[in-house]
């Protein structure tokens, strides 16, 4: 509550303590996040909205105009910013553009390469829907989504892969689905389908949280092996990339987090609690660039990563997600 930055007192008030989003308070809060040092480097270069059927950019990592907004739809930035559309509108003609249409069936991996669209290998669509989800989850999240949403909804369905997730490995043998292709569209759906009362949308949800589930969201359903080192290691922010706390991030907003295959993900996020009470990013995914344009910079710092010392940002995820669990009490 004492934090200089106004997006750690929203999420604490908002996501630990359990205010209302629309509570007086809280909106004067957001309209603090704002205005804030934070919010005003990462739309530095609003205007900066690149020509139309290029992405660099929208994606380009971490300081397109998609990541930029990607941030702050988790700041707590208000809802509804009109001034938000122009960036919406490029972000959607860059995501929606006609090659996500074009279907094409491949059968080598050199050859789903030779063509451009969507293949279909061994009946799956090989896509990376971690793009097109994740702009359905900030654009809904920050309340600037308007039809075109139904658009992204309709590819993430079609392209939905038969255990429940998504993957854009090209390899012929690739059958199952991949956290970092799954998690966002999964949240980009959740969030559609409480607003919309989509069916459709909420059914995928369920199958796409199953990925997580069935692997305790961070091991093998085949041995029992952790995944990868990345899996249990801390970050913030983590973009397109995956560890257990983002997945029981996910597994929180899905209403999911008391399942009992979240139990052990659970144990170890409270084993790795330091002993100031606080959670440190162990590593970061990012390098801080305000004024040049820089493959993997972000215009802000996150607050570093060091295993000794507490992030803050960590530290206010992993304490929403205990209280929600029921393992931690005000």
């Amino acid at each position: 509550m004492k934090s200089k930055e106004p997006s750690i007192r929203w999420k604490t008030r908002v996501h630990v303590l359990g205010e209302e989003p629309d509570a007086i308070g809280i909106h004067a809060l957001q309209e603090e996040v704002r205005r804030s040092p934070r919010v005003r480097a990462l739309l530095s270069r609003r205007e900066e909205l690149g020509r139309p059927g290029t992405r660099r950019k929208v994606y380009y990592k971490w300081q397109g105009l998609h990541w930029v907004l990607a941030s702050l739809a988790d700041l707590g930035y208000p809802a509804g910013d009109e001034t938000l559309n122009p960036i919406r509108d490029r972000i959607l003609e860059l995501w929606l553009s006609p090659g996500y249409f074009r279907e094409f069936v491949a059968k080598t991996q050199a050859e789903a390469y030779r063509h451009e669209g969507v293949p279909l290998i061994e009946g799956r669509y090989r896509r990376c829907a971690s793009q097109q989800g994740n702009a359905l989850y900030f654009l809904t999240t920050l309340g600037i989504a308007d039809d075109r949403a139904d658009s992204l909804v309709e590819r993430l369905l079609h392209w939905q892969w038969p255990d429940g997730g998504w993957n854009c490995d090209r390899h012929p043998n690739a059958d199952t689905s991949s956290f970092m292709e799954t998690l966002l569209p999964m949240l980009g759906l959740a969030a559609y389908g409480r607003g919309r009362g989509s069916a459709a949308a909420v059914k995928a949800v369920e199958r796409a949280s199953e990925v997580f589930l069935r692997r305790r969201l961070f091991r093998r359903a085949t041995d029992g092996r952790i995944i990868h080192p990345e899996f249990v290691t801390l970050h913030y922010p983590t973009y397109w990339h995956y560890d257990y706390l983002a997945g029981l991030k996910a597994m929180r907003r899905l209403g999911r987090v008391r399942d009992p295959r979240c139990e052990e993900a659970l144990d170890f996020l409270e084993e790795n609690r330091l002993p100031d009470g606080g959670w440190p990013a162990e590593r970061r995914y990012y390098k801080v660039r305000p004024r040049t344009w820089e493959s993997h910079a972000d215009y802000v710092d996150w607050g570093g990563s060091n295993s000794r010392r507490m992030n803050e940002w960590i530290t206010v995820d992993a304490l929403a997600v205990l209280r929600s669990a029921g393992r931690f009490e005000l």
